[in-house]
């Protein structure tokens, strides 16, 4: 008996073992689509210094200079609400391409607009991929990622948004020096570099095994789990638990009812939990261009008098 007892003790630790090893595909996959989120936190960090000079520049007023950058925040929200519904059609990985490349028309209507009205035209279609894409990174890097890893890959959006910050800032003190018609285009443009490396990237990318099982392509997802998973055991498990929690019959329809209308109290503190987190977390985040436009602002109001 001791030794039987001891065989199932390895065998439980042999396999908990495999499940915390990180698959290195997915961990590239999960990286590649977490750069999507780098867009947003570039368009918070460059815009800081950015509208700066598109004010002096184009000669436009405060107000229209707070529409400009708020402009994308709002905007966003149309991306985040049509993402559930276009990954379901065209699937994760097309989603992605189609954040970026949306991303990529607003970053180049930014970079070459003459006037106020198309700057704000390309914020508003730039909003709109970064909606998508806000959206579409942790939610296929969750349906690509076992239970063991999974909180630690759908985190990678987040820090990425804190990298594109940070790589916003820096474009802003390499190109101050710049004339003032050149620089502000330049970096705003320049996130259209990014746009063009995630689009092209997604073709290396796997499909979301769980769309796939969505679509009833039972095959091609058996194929993307065994390339994903670190053994066939591995695969062969997740594609029976991923078959039974979405199979083609699953519509979400009791997901949304159960969050809802009838949440129970574990689900309530999640909910509470997780909206009193994220706002938080973007009241922090967005004040960063606050704090450097109101800076700029004290220092305009003091050259006055």
């Amino acid at each position: 008996m001791p030794n039987h007892k001891q065989t199932m003790d390895d065998a439980n630790n042999g396999k908990h073992g495999r499940r915390r090893r990180l698959n290195a595909f997915t961990l590239l996959s999960a990286l590649l689509a977490s750069t999507t989120s780098l867009l947003l936190g570039y368009d918070i960090g460059v815009m800081s210094g950015a509208a700066m000079l598109i004010r002096e520049n184009l000669k436009i007023s405060w107000t229209q200079e707070e529409i400009l950058v708020g402009t994308l925040n709002v905007f966003s929200l149309i991306g985040s609400l049509a993402s559930g519904k276009t990954s379901d059609c065209i699937g994760r990985r097309y989603t992605i391409v189609l954040a970026s490349l949306t991303f990529l028309i607003g970053a180049i209507l930014m970079g070459l607009a003459p006037s106020f009205p198309f700057i704000l035209l390309g914020r508003m279609v730039a909003g709109i991929g970064v909606g998508y894409a806000l959206m579409i990174a942790p939610l296929y890097t969750a349906e690509l990622s076992p239970p063991m890893t999974r909180g630690f890959l759908t985190s990678l959006p987040e820090v990425f948004i804190t990298l594109g910050i940070l790589l916003g800032y820096v474009i802003n003190y390499a190109l101050s020096g710049l004339p003032l018609h050149l620089g502000w285009r330049l970096m705003l443009g320049m996130a259209a570099i990014p746009a063009i490396a995630i689009a092209l990237g997604v073709i290396a990318m796997p499909e979301s095994p769980r769309w796939l099982v969505l679509k009833g392509k039972l095959n091609e997802a058996k194929e993307v789990l065994l390339t994903i998973s670190t053994n066939p055991q591995e695969a062969e498990l997740r594609l029976q638990e991923i078959t039974q929690a979405a199979g083609p019959n699953s519509n979400g329809l009791g997901v949304w009812k159960e969050l809802l209308l009838r949440p129970t109290r574990p689900i309530k503190r999640m909910l509470v939990t997780a909206i009193g987190g994220a706002i938080d977390v973007k009241g922090k985040g967005f004040s960063f261009p606050c704090v450097f436009m109101c800076l700029e602002a004290s220092k305009t109001l003091r050259c006055s008098f």
